[in-house]
Formats: C-alpha cells, sequence, structure tokens
C-alpha cells in the first residue's frame, strides 16, 4: 500500500469518524434509556440543551425548547398508555413559552405519575415544564430558574416598570406598547404557572408563588437551587438515580476546543482507616 493509498484510508476514516462516534452514543443512550424503562416501569422522555455555545464559522448557536420539541414530546406522550408513569429528564436553559407551555398541560393531564428529573438545570420554560410534575427529582446543586417573560431579550417587568417610573408625556409610543404586552405576558405567565402549582397548594399561596416566579422578582438567570424551590413549596425531593446522572455523559457538549475541566471519570471513595 503506497503512500497515497494511506493517505486516503486516513481521509476516510477522518469523514468516518463522527458518524461511528455518533451511531455509538445513540446505542448507548438507547440502550440506557430501555434499562431506565425497565427499572422503573414508566415512559422515559428526555429533553436535552446544551446552552453553552458553539461556534460554526464564526457565529455562536444555542439549543432550545421549541415547538419541535413539543410536537416530539406530545406524539411521545399520546403513544403511552395514560396510567403509565412519565419520567421525564430535563437539562435545558429554557425557550418558547408556547412549546413549553404545551409541554406542561400536556404533563398535567396524564393520569399516570409524572416525574421530572433536574440532574444539572431546567431554566425558564424548563422551570414552567417542571411545575406540571407530580414530583420534581434534583440534585444537591441542582437549579430551577424564574418564568418572568422576556420581550425582545428585556425582561417584561423591567419594561413596565420604566414606562410607570415617568410621566407619560416622557414615554415614548413603542416603549409604551412593550409595558402593555409586557403586563398581559406577566399576567397570562402568572395565570399559567398558579393552574399548574394548585395540585401542590392552596389557591393564595399557589397564586403567591406563581407571582413570585413570573413578576421579576429575580433576574431571569437567577439560579433557584433546590433547597429554595423546596421551601416555596414545589414538590422536591433529591433521590436522583444514578443512572439519570449516567445517561446525561451520553450527552456530551459538542466543542470544538479542549474543555477546561478534567477529571478521572471513576467514583473515588475514601481508603478504610484514613482520616
Amino acid at each position: 500500500m503506497g503512500l497515497t493509498d494511506l493517505f486516503s484510508l486516513f481521509v476516510v476514516i477522518a469523514a468516518l469518524q463522527p458518524v461511528l462516534q455518533r451511531r455509538w452514543l445513540e446505542a448507548m443512550r438507547a440502550r440506557k434509556i430501555a434499562q431506565i424503562e425497565e427499572q422503573r416501569g414508566s415512559r422515559v422522555i428526555l429533553l436535552v440543551h446544551r446552552q453553552e455555545t458553539m461556534s460554526l464559522l464564526g457565529f455562536p448557536l444555542m439549543r432550545y425548547i421549541n415547538v419541535n420539541d413539543s410536537e416530539e414530546v406530545l406524539r411521545a406522550i399520546h403513544l403511552t398508555d395514560p396510567e403509565l408513569p412519565l419520567d421525564i429528564v430535563l437539562h435545558t436553559p429554557g425557550g418558547l413559552v408556547l412549546a413549553a407551555l404545551q409541554i406542561a398541560r400536556a404533563i398535567e393531564a396524564h393520569k399516570g405519575k409524572v416525574t421530572v428529573f433536574v440532574p444539572h438545570h431546567a431554566m425558564s420554560g424548563g422551570t414552567l415544564i417542571a411545575l406540571a410534575a407530580d414530583e420534581i427529582v434534583m440534585c444537591e446543586h441542582s437549579v430551577l430558574g424564574p418564568i418572568d417573560p422576556q420581550i425582545g431579550g428585556m425582561p417584561a417587568a423591567s419594561i413596565v416598570k420604566v414606562a410607570e417610573s415617568k410621566p407619560i408625556a416622557e414615554v415614548d409610543d413603542q416603549t409604551l406598547v412593550l409595558a402593555d404586552i409586557g403586563r398581559k405576558a406577566i399576567a397570562q405567565m402568572e395565570a399559567a404557572a398558579a393552574s399548574l402549582l394548585r395540585r401542590h397548594m392552596d389557591e393564595a399561596r399557589a397564586r403567591e408563588v406563581a407571582a413570585k416566579l413570573a413578576s421579576g422578582t429575580w433576574t431571569h438567570d437567577y439560579p433557584i437551587s433546590a433547597r429554595e424551590a423546596k421551601a416555596l413549596g414545589l414538590p422536591v425531593c433529591f433521590a436522583m438515580p444514578s443512572e439519570v446522572l449516567e445517561l446525561m455523559t451520553l450527552y456530551p457538549q459538542p466543542v470544538r476546543q479542549q474543555g477546561g475541566v478534567e477529571y478521572l471519570p471513576v467514583p473515588r471513595h475514601r481508603a478504610i482507616g484514613t482520616r
């Protein structure tokens, strides 16, 4: 075999390597999902997005909850026996209210028990979906996020506050329009969240928690810890199955450069007799 043949073989292998790796990951994911479903007697649905950006020709890309996701989740629920439990793994920065609310309402209507697993974070629309579950399983350092509406990349609550803090003659028409949309968006989100929360608390408490989550109490990226979420009255527990964490390792971030975190990916235990 000549040098040219060796080079051609190398090019073919290099071209096929990403495809083979993807197929291997897909097979491993399917196997792990089947294992969890068999152990828990449930339907497992994953909604996994990577919040970190990757670079493609210099343009940042980010995945989030969209209508394609909601259609897929709704189809999966439709294919599931109404009495069969649902286990939903959430790892997402959020996304479209339309899509997230569709998923949340479908979960709420499911007769079987619905458990949402948040191994790392489920922000914004991910939190809205979690509110519809019978149980939210989190790790000690997992986080949820506020569900306050964003309009044109700005918090609706802040737009409303700006419009109300000046004499109306000093506020331009566009800001007034955005403030009107903002008030409606906040009211709609509070009503939707309160509706989902009524299964876990009384009416007054549901409205109070919904207002805290949706009215701009925190910045939109504020990480609500698992203990904060539990203190709010959300049905949080800390019994995260190791299989779910193992499943998350099969969703690596597709970065184009070496990450800044390294460790040996094996369990470590303190040796008996050491201090």
